[in-house]
């Protein structure tokens, strides 16, 4: 799931540099969704672990 995150922040940081705003907007809002969802999923993935070892 990082590894769409990055991807769509590649997209979106060469369609800001070739002037398409509208793709590049969208592109970095992707990116930004799919990155919090990675970080939630890897919070819980760390309580979960925690509390399985105890």
């Amino acid at each position: 799931m990082l590894g769409w995150a990055l991807t769509f922040l590649v997209v979106a940081l060469i369609a800001a540099a070739l002037g398409f705003g509208g793709i590049a907007g969208a592109s970095a809002g992707i990116a930004k969704i799919l990155f919090f969802v990675f970080l939630i999923l890897f919070v819980i993935s760390l309580v979960v672990r925690a509390t399985r070892r105890i």
